[in-house]
């Protein structure tokens, strides 16, 4: 079995609070950045639905005026968003390759990718922590998590405004750039991500869409591989015979 030590600081996601020279906690301004990605997402989701919800119930007249409302539309929607948000954020990682913002997103690391392919071969790994710990939240991670909870409480108006008035508007420039970090640093807004091939999707979770030509050319190759499969399977029954 090869033998691999490693005592980088890749690691330091799980190092614990005290380390201060490895652990890189998130600015507000990133904090802001990704949960306003998050909402957006979320709202996105919530949006797939033509459910009608039928406010005409209880015993005063004024109660039976009410009209039906649509999902999308309602208080419900925004309350059940707002729940299940600054939890949304415990599925992103640490990726200690990236830098600024860009270092928080979905899906493993190229560092431990690379670390867990080795492992699958048979490569021994020494780090600084233990293997059943590679996959754990991250002290950066958790602390984002932490800001998400407080920053949401004390922005809660703002949020509803826009639900309610302002959905035009993007949801990044109007909750971060004019309120939440108004007068304050807002570099990591506008930090993009550009993902190289093989790399997952990027922390926004956009993912490139085929033009129409890309779809038909793949469209075309797919229906020709069986004939070409099939021509191959002939020839070599022909010459096994």
């Amino acid at each position: 079995m090869l033998f691999l030590f490693l005592l980088i600081p890749l690691s330091a996601g799980h190092a614990s609070s005290g380390d201060n020279e490895w652990v890189n906690l998130p600015s507000k301004c990133e904090v802001c950045k990704y949960v306003a990605v998050e909402l957006k997402s979320s709202f996105d989701e919530t949006s797939r639905t033509h459910e009608v919800i039928d406010t005409r119930y209880g015993f005063l007249e004024e109660d039976k005026k009410k009209k039906k409302i649509k999902y999308t539309k309602s208080d419900i929607r925004l309350i059940e968003v707002m729940e299940g948000l600054c939890s949304r954020l415990l599925e992103y990682n640490l990726h200690k390759e990236r830098s600024g913002s860009n270092r928080f997103a979905k899906g493993m690391s190229e560092t431990f990718q690379t670390l867990h392919h080795l492992v699958h071969k048979g490569v021994k790994v020494v780090m600084d922590i233990p293997y059943e710990l590679w996959n754990e939240t991250s002290a950066e991670v958790a602390d984002m998590k932490k800001q998400c909870d407080v920053m949401v409480e004390n922005n809660e108006e703002v949020i509803e405004d826009w639900y309610r008035n302002h959905q035009e508007e993007d949801l990044t420039q109007f909750l971060c750039a004019r309120h939440v970090l108004r007068g304050q640093d807002q570099s990591c807004l506008s930090e993009d991500w550009s993902a190289k091939k093989g790399d997952p999707a990027s922390s926004t979770g956009k993912k490139k869409q085929k033009t129409k030509g890309e779809k038909t050319k793949n469209s075309k190759k797919g229906s020709m591989e069986p004939k070409e499969k099939s021509r191959k399977d002939s020839k070599r029954a022909t010459e096994d015979l």
